[in-house]
């Protein structure tokens, strides 16, 4: 089922391979926005492209790291030259690396930040200075209830979303003069191929603690960004936006 909702528009969705990502390209690409497809694998992205084709969308596919500047500038140029406009970032890649305190690793410090934290910044960064030309741009960070939260074993991914919440309403006050909004989605406990490999057993004890009694699934986060991506939410900056089943109210 496709509508208009974000027709004209052009949407940059990082790390959108698979699970949540693919979810929201998939999802604002029903509401007639054109994808820019992000992944660090070739062969994801060009499926993911490939479904996008489908429903009629243009699509353009621009595979590298958000924690590299030198991809983020080779991603950026690409844009400027298909579409030459971009509408909407959604800051979705993320990674992790857990371990406890006394056994992480700087490395595994170092490569969730790069991804979490620092690809936001070199992103929202790029997609700010072509906003600021047409006095309009939509950017919805993906964050976590760990960063809300905490929790056992994700001191760089608590610390690396946390930071996302920070960067979202700091530029929500520098971005307004150029109507640009900046909001973050903050899911909880969905079923992605991220929380696939957590043990059945502790998977029924979280899901137990949420009173909605079920897991999100990546296309209730998904509705959740093409709202905030959409003129629907044209009051709304600054804020960070719960998608959890209520398990943190």
């Amino acid at each position: 089922m496709t509508n208009n909702l974000l027709s004209g528009k052009t949407a940059l969705i990082t790390g959108c391979g698979r699970g949540i990502g693919k979810a929201i390209a998939l999802t604002l690409a029903r509401a007639g926005a054109d994808i820019v497809v992000n992944d660090i694998d070739q062969e994801t992205a060009e499926n993911l492209a490939a479904e996008i084709t489908g429903l009629g969308r243009k699509v353009l596919i621009c595979c590298g790291s958000v924690g590299s500047r030198a991809d983020i500038d080779a991603i950026f140029t690409k844009i400027k030259d298909e579409f030459e406009h971009l509408d909407i970032l959604v800051n979705n890649a993320g990674i992790t690396r857990d371990n406890m305190l006394m056994k992480m690793t700087d490395q595994e410090w170092d490569q969730v930040m790069d991804v979490n934290l620092k690809g936001v910044f070199y992103c929202t960064r790029a997609a700010a200075e072509m906003m600021k030309e047409q006095a309009y741009g939509k950017v919805v960070n993906l964050t976590s209830v760990t960063a809300l939260t905490g929790n056992v074993g994700q001191v760089n991914y608590a610390a690396s979303k946390a930071g996302v919440i920070g960067i979202t309403k700091t530029l929500a006050r520098e971005l307004a003069r150029f109507q640009i909004t900046i909001n973050a989605v903050a899911p909880g406990f969905i079923d992605t191929p991220m929380t696939a490999s957590i043990p059945d057993e502790i998977k029924q004890t979280i899901v137990r603690g949420i009173p909605l009694g079920r897991a999100g699934s990546p296309e209730d986060v998904a509705n959740l960004v093409k709202f905030l991506a959409s003129d629907e939410s044209a009051y709304i900056t600054g804020q960070i936006i719960s998608c959890n089943g209520g398990i943190y109210i």
